[in-house]
């Protein structure tokens, strides 16, 4: 009886064997191994603010083709707030934007890659990723109130080129060559409507009636002097309009 099971067990020792024999002339040689990337090394090491250690770790993540999908973004974004936080920005922008083209649905990543669109001074960019991060999540705390900033900022970048080159004045109705100087000018055009502005502004905000009186006496005397000066020899007109504008604003431009 003990003989007879001897055998039995020896016959599947011997079948096991003929098994795996017959897997690896399947596959040509050795069994595949799944090799395990480690992604922890590089979380850890970007959590850390370690930048040398992240290269390293983080690289052998991103670079290496049989790392998971989801192991590969998680790297991407470790590795571009790294970079972001050492002002890293183009490289911290092209990791979020590859992060994103592997999973579009990431609302942090779009304001992330919005905010450095900012500091690298493309707010068409930064709004419209806002915008993306807001689509994903409408209440996206971050992306909601830098969206609302930025939509401001362009808005008034918007009213300011609606004007650019236009003088406080209808130069349709402009009779004195010193006004036609001024609206044939795109700097001076500006000039002008910019001490327009400040002085009304400055008048506007005066402690009594009694020196809101004064800037505007300033401001005609001014004017007065600009019409009579302009075309004789020495008069810098360019000059006079941004003295003006100085004394106006204060050396601190307010």
């Amino acid at each position: 009886m003990r003989f007879q099971k001897l055998v039995q067990l020896s016959g599947a020792v011997v079948l096991s064997a003929l098994s795996l024999g017959a897997a690896h002339a399947a596959t040509g040689g050795e069994p595949a191994v799944v090799t395990q990337v480690d992604i922890a090394s590089c979380l850890a090491a970007s959590t850390a603010d370690d930048m040398d250690k992240a290269a390293t770790a983080c690289a052998a993540v991103i670079d290496n083709e049989k790392t998971a999908k989801a192991d590969l973004v998680k790297a991407l974004i470790a590795r571009g707030a790294l970079y972001a936080r050492h002002d890293q920005v183009d490289r911290a922008i092209a990791d979020d934007s590859r992060a994103l083209l592997l999973d579009p649905t990431l609302a942090d990543v779009f304001n992330a890659r919005g905010e450095l669109w900012l500091k690298k001074g493309d707010k068409p960019k930064a709004v419209q990723d806002f915008g993306a991060a807001l689509k994903i999540d409408p209440n996206h705390e971050k992306a909601k109130a830098n969206h609302k900033v930025m939509a401001r900022e362009l808005e008034r970048i918007g009213a300011q080129m609606a004007v650019a080159g236009k003088p406080s004045f209808n130069c349709r109705s402009a009779g004195r060559a010193v006004e036609k100087a001024i609206c044939g000018n795109r700097e001076l055009a500006d000039l002008d409507r910019e001490i327009f502005a400040s002085n009304a502004r400055v008048t506007r905000e005066a402690r009594n009636a009694a020196e809101a009186k004064a800037l505007r006496r300033e401001q005609d005397e001014f004017i007065a002097r600009r019409n009579a000066g302009f075309g004789r020899p020495g008069y810098d007109l360019k000059k006079a309009m941004q003295e003006r504008l100085l004394r106006i604003n204060g050396v601190d431009g307010y």
